[in-house]
């Protein structure tokens, strides 16, 4: 069972600028929570306990979020705020680690990902969240982190999270070249390639990579190795590329639905989204969007 996920945070967010120039993008809330928060539920719902932040000196606050607040705590139970000290006890479950590794230098993913080594090892299989993209699985019995979890114990093959795009947009994505036909949502199927950014009617499907992993650990060798690709930097699809030749790498098609909140309209339609069916704010938000849609 894969019980460790590894989300890298360390980049600078400039596609979020403003916002992310004094806090970190990844606490930039949607609704009532930061962004950061959904994704690390998203990995504990689907069973992972060791949560490994790669981070910057810059970012202290995601940690801070997730650490206890002993003043703050003591303040709302002294004045009786249960519900509001109840949630931040709910942010993580008490069985789950948060553990922050530093990425001295801006080389890429694949780089902030190999920093996570010392505390994954080589020989245990772990999840990759890219913490800008939110992944919802409302109306789901099951997430589909939780699917490729699934998936690589049945078959031990690397899962890939991909979702279907529209054939005019594939240029704008990683898409992934398959050795069977296009599994159907909530299946894998074996990858033969992969393309960033193909150009328009070249792509080899319409399968686009989304931003979650799971990987063996020894993807970790096989990234020390890997030399800088695209934009300089340690890619990971070149490594993953690699690992293809000694072991099976599988496109594993989402069911849920995704939103990219490290760019603004991405973060907009996640915010509606989210807000409309929040079980506290979600009436009052509906009510808003009628009466703007009203003097539209």
């Amino acid at each position: 069972m894969i019980r460790k996920a590894v989300l890298p945070v360390a980049g600078f967010g400039t596609r979020c600028l403003p916002a992310s120039k004094a806090i970190p993008k990844e606490m930039i809330t949607i609704v009532d929570k930061p962004v950061i928060q959904y994704v690390v539920q998203e990995a504990v719902k689907a069973g992972i306990k060791e949560i490994v932040l790669v981070t910057h000196s810059s970012k202290s606050a995601i940690e801070n979020h997730f650490d206890k607040h002993f003043e703050l705590e003591s303040q709302l139970e002294a004045k009786g705020k249960q519900e509001l000290l109840d949630e931040l006890h709910n942010i993580i479950p008490d069985d789950v680690s948060i553990i922050s590794v530093r990425q001295p230098e801006a080389l890429g993913l694949g780089h902030a990902i190999l920093c996570a080594r010392p505390v994954i090892g080589d020989d245990e299989p772990f999840a990759v969240l890219l913490p800008d993209v939110l992944v919802d699985d409302e109306g789901m019995t099951r997430n589909d982190l939780g699917g490729m979890i699934e998936a690589y114990d049945q078959t031990g093959a690397a899962q890939i999270m991909v979702q279907n795009v529209p054939a005019e947009v594939a240029y704008k994505y990683g898409i992934v070249a398959l050795e069977g036909e296009t599994p159907e949502a909530g299946k894998s199927e074996k990858i033969t390639g992969m393309v960033e950014k193909p150009e328009a009617g070249t792509e080899p499907s319409t399968l686009a990579v989304i931003g979650r992993y799971l990987l063996p650990g020894s993807i970790f060798p096989v990234l020390a190795e890997t030399r800088p690709g695209a934009g300089n930097e340690i890619q990971l699809t070149d490594a993953i590329d690699t690992l293809r030749s000694n072991q099976d790498v599988a496109a594993y098609r989402m069911e849920g639905e995704t939103f990219d909140c490290g760019h603004q309209l991405g973060y907009l339609e996640a915010t509606l989204s989210f807000a409309r069916r929040h079980p506290k704010y979600g009436e009052g938000f509906r009510e808003l969007l009628k009466r703007y849609q009203s003097e539209a």
